[in-house]
């Protein structure tokens, strides 16, 4: 590199040295930032090194001159809130083990080497089932896209076989829907759109749809989602599985309040009707992963009302049994 191309960039490599090489337990002196620079070709004199530090200071970075010793003190995210990041990566089913490691990389390159082996160490983390399809990521982009220039989108959707095969819905069924939100649930993305042909709210599993086009048309359905809250709804809908919303009284073991917060949140009413037992009234889409989900508590958990939904789970359990006759 010619001499005066070195000298514009020597304040970037500068920066580059401090992100990556220091922290409060590694600083770095005058006379090893001059050797680093010189590794990359730049030669300096310790009164610009000292000027190039005073401009990154002035300009908003964090770095620290204790006795010419020198350390960025902070960046943009700490280490604590980079290895919350990293966790929720490793976690997440519909990110592809191969992504989650690009993504980790990317998240380490934010520290010092020396901190960034610890955001490493936490990658390999055995049994974590995690998606085969990367198009995912694609079809978010697509989704989104087509949300912002207030589009309908074309798609076709699959499931899988016990083959591992993508069997197309449908034959192969092209659908029309109108995009309106993303949502996270049960760790996987979906989206809530609005079907004009059937007049209602669906949802859709991303990593499952194909083909996704941007259409001509205009989305449908603002009405219905001029007051949407996918806080709300997502507290609602049991597995993403579709069902009509209604009011429904459980009666639960007090030891599971928290579990009942953690599901509806801390704005439900939970009144207490004897010493072990308290009762609440909550709005849910009634559908086969709800009746499961109260099935998992054996009893602590029990349908007071309405008559419709306490058939309903009853039948399910008679169901199970028969099926083991």
């Amino acid at each position: 590199m010619a001499r005066s191309y070195n000298q514009k960039v020597k304040i970037l490599y500068l920066l580059d040295i401090l992100r990556n090489q220091t922290d409060e337990k590694h600083p770095i002196t005058t006379a090893e930032l001059i050797e680093e620079l010189a590794r990359q070709g730049i030669k300096c004199e310790r009164k610009t090194i000292y000027a190039d530090i005073e401009c990154l200071i002035n300009y908003g970075f964090d770095i620290v001159n204790n006795k010419g010793n020198y350390y960025m003190a902070s960046r943009e995210l700490e280490l604590a809130e980079l290895k919350l990041l990293v966790d929720a990566v490793q976690s997440s089913k519909f990110i592809t083990a191969r992504k989650s490691q690009q993504l980790i990389h990317k998240l380490s390159n934010m520290v010092s080497k020396y901190d960034s082996s610890e955001l490493n160490r936490q990658v390999y983390v055995s049994g974590r089932v995690k998606t085969m399809n990367e198009s995912i990521y694609y079809n978010v982009d697509k989704l989104h896209s087509a949300m912002n220039n207030n589009r309908e989108i074309s798609f076709k959707y699959f499931d899988w076989n016990y083959k591992k095969e993508k069997v197309l819905r449908h034959d192969g069924k092209v659908y029309r829907m109108s995009p309106w939100s993303l949502s996270w649930d049960d760790e996987n993305y979906y989206l809530v759109s609005y079907d004009a042909e059937e007049d209602m709210i669906r949802h859709f599993r991303v990593d499952k749809m194909v083909n996704i086009s941007e259409t001509a048309e205009e989305r449908k359905g603002r009405e219905r989602f001029s007051e949407f809250d996918s806080a709300a709804y997502s507290k609602q809908v049991f597995g993403m599985f579709s069902g009509e919303p209604e009011f429904v009284t459980l009666r639960c073991k007090k030891r599971l309040a928290g579990v009942m917060i953690d599901r509806f949140g801390n704005d439900i009413t939970m009144i207490s009707v004897d010493e072990d037992n308290f009762e609440m009234t909550v709005k849910v889409a009634v559908s086969p992963p709800f009746l499961s989900w109260v099935c998992q508590f054996g009893g602590d958990v029990k349908i007071i009302s309405p008559d419709t939904v306490q058939y309903a789970i009853k039948e399910l359990a008679k169901n199970i049994i028969d099926s083991y006759n």
